[in-house]
């Protein structure tokens, strides 16, 4: 410390007087003289240093001071208003290290920034080892896509209810954000139920291969209860309507694929079961029964021996759940995998067995 006090009468005139190279020069010797013993210095000697690097600083070059805030980022006794001054500054290469991990910064300083600075400060923030409610809920309402997704990440970072929602409301149009608010270890059985609800069947399915076992465990009950899983016997229907209307569609060379996978997309449950009724030359209540089975399996078979493609096969598995309900991601990619492998030969061998099956019943 003796070294600092005897460059006062030189910093005096630098301060006053000193050209940028002169003031460069003093704040890299202090810099030094400040690392070497930072670990010993008590409060007065971190306010000395503090008083002389903030005279210098004015006018002293963008680069020294960004190598000065990069040396002090870390630093749990660096100079306490200098460090929050470089915190406040316009130019992210001081302010950026400083943001992004100085432990002098405190929660309503951060929360300041946040609220008023630009991107490029909302991202330096968005990587801090911890992040509180209050100032995840200035950053998820403010940041943009990339600070959103970077603070979604993190897992440091704690989200209030209303951070939660804003992810979530985001993550409708943004499948990577989706994702990385899935992954996160903390997040909250409802939110992921609300994410998953909002989320396109193929995020769902990165984020299911993407997860942990017990992510895995979670996500197949969210999906459990949002498909509110059928239950055959519980629900009576009545195919009397749908079945004039498949007979005239047939009569009229209307009835076809297309056909019957808009009747699936609308959840038209009776006139789909119906058309695939007619189209694969089996009674109706025998295919509402495969439908209603625990697995999908007899759909797969049904779609693969008429020829369907896979976004009909996957319109009737979905379809059996009701409106606005979805299967579990790794019900949907095993059954698209299981789609993929099973030979046409064979399901149309399993269908010709159904139909003697039916015409026995029958006689």
């Amino acid at each position: 410390m003796a070294a600092a006090v005897s460059l006062i009468p030189e910093l005096d005139d630098i301060v006053r007087n000193g050209t940028p190279a002169r003031r460069a020069r003093a704040i890299g010797r202090l810099s030094e003289l400040f690392l070497e013993g930072a670990a010993s210095f008590g409060t007065q000697h971190v306010a000395l240093f503090d008083e002389i690097l903030l005279g210098l600083i004015p006018a002293t070059p963008v680069d020294i001071r960004a190598d000065l805030a990069v040396r002090l980022a870390a630093l749990v006794n660096a100079p306490p208003t200098l460090v929050k001054q470089f915190a406040h500054d316009g130019e992210i290469r001081i302010a950026g290290p400083i943001l992004s991990l100085s432990p002098l910064l405190d929660d309503p300083t951060l929360i300041e920034i946040a609220s008023r600075k630009g991107q490029e400060h909302l991202a330096a923030i968005s990587g801090r080892p911890q992040l509180s409610m209050p100032l995840t809920d200035v950053i998820v309402r403010r940041g943009d896509r990339d600070v959103v997704r970077s603070v979604a990440a993190n897992a440091g970072a704690r989200f209030s209810d209303n951070g939660y929602s804003g992810l979530v409301r985001r993550a409708v149009d943004d499948g990577m954000l989706a994702v990385a608010v899935g992954r996160r270890g903390d997040l909250p059985a409802p939110v992921l139920k609300r994410l998953l609800a909002e989320s396109v069947d193929m995020v769902r399915r990165r984020l299911f291969e993407s997860a942990t076992p017990a992510q895995k465990t979670a996500i197949n009950q969210a999906m459990l209860e949002l498909s509110g899983a059928p239950k055959a016997g519980l629900v009576r229907r009545d195919f009397t309507a749908a079945r004039r209307t498949i007979v005239a569609m047939k009569r009229a060379g209307e009835l076809d694929e297309a056909a019957l996978f808009d009747f699936a997309r609308q959840h038209k449950y009776e006139e789909a079961i119906a058309a695939v009724a007619m189209l694969s030359g089996m009674e109706l209540a025998a295919v509402n029964r495969l439908m209603l089975g625990e697995r999908p399996d007899p759909i797969l078979i049904l779609g693969k021996s008429l020829g369907f493609a896979w976004a009909t096969v996957c319109a009737l598995i979905v379809l059996r759940l009701g409106p606005g309900k979805g299967a579990s991601p790794a019900t949907i990619e095993e059954a698209r995998i299981n789609y993929e492998r099973l030979s046409p030969a064979t399901a149309q061998r399993v269908l010709a067995f159904w139909r003697l099956r039916d015409a026995g019943g029958r006689s």
